[in-house]
């Protein structure tokens, strides 16, 4: 009877986990994280700070999609290569965002609520788009790395 290790062992996934811990290490991907952790803590308490609270639909959505927003995204440092795919849910948050003081049921597109999710709608939307290219990004390169090591001829001819 032969036992086979775990998928786990497998030098490819070592590479790829490698890879992704590369990949939210730099500079940008901190910032993008970072970013992305204060816009969704604004989006949860803009109704407070912009004063449209009174609008309680709204102001509840808000709510919800802010922490929301900032789960997903604020899990990108410790687990990136399990939560990447997380950006695209929370760039539909950011859509969502911008759309919903014209479909959250009630009166709620005063000025204030308009202004406030718009903006932080776009801004939501722009750093999910941001952190999912961040994989391709890295995955890209590395390939284009290996294929030239694959491609040069390392035998004893040369």
């Amino acid at each position: 009877m032969t036992t086979h290790p775990s998928i786990e062992q497998h030098p490819d996934v070592a590479e790829m986990r490698s890879r992704f811990e590369r990949a939210t290490a730099t500079p940008r991907a901190q910032a993008i994280e970072t970013l992305a952790l204060l816009t969704g803590l604004y989006l949860a308490a803009s109704p407070w700070i912009v004063g449209f609270n009174g609008l309680t639909t709204l102001a509840v959505c808000n709510l919800i999609t802010g922490v929301a927003y900032a789960l997903c995204m604020g899990g990108f440092g410790p687990a990136y290569e399990r939560t990447h795919a997380m950006a695209w849910a929370a760039a539909a948050i950011g859509a969502w965002t911008i759309v919903a003081p014209w479909v959250v049921s009630g009166n709620v597109d005063t000025t204030r609520s308009v202004v406030s999710n718009v903006i932080v709608g776009c801004v939501a939307l722009l750093l999910a788009v941001a952190m999912a290219a961040m994989k391709s990004d890295s995955s890209g390169s590395s390939r284009s790395r290996g294929r030239g090591r694959g491609d040069r001829n390392v035998g004893p001819m040369g």
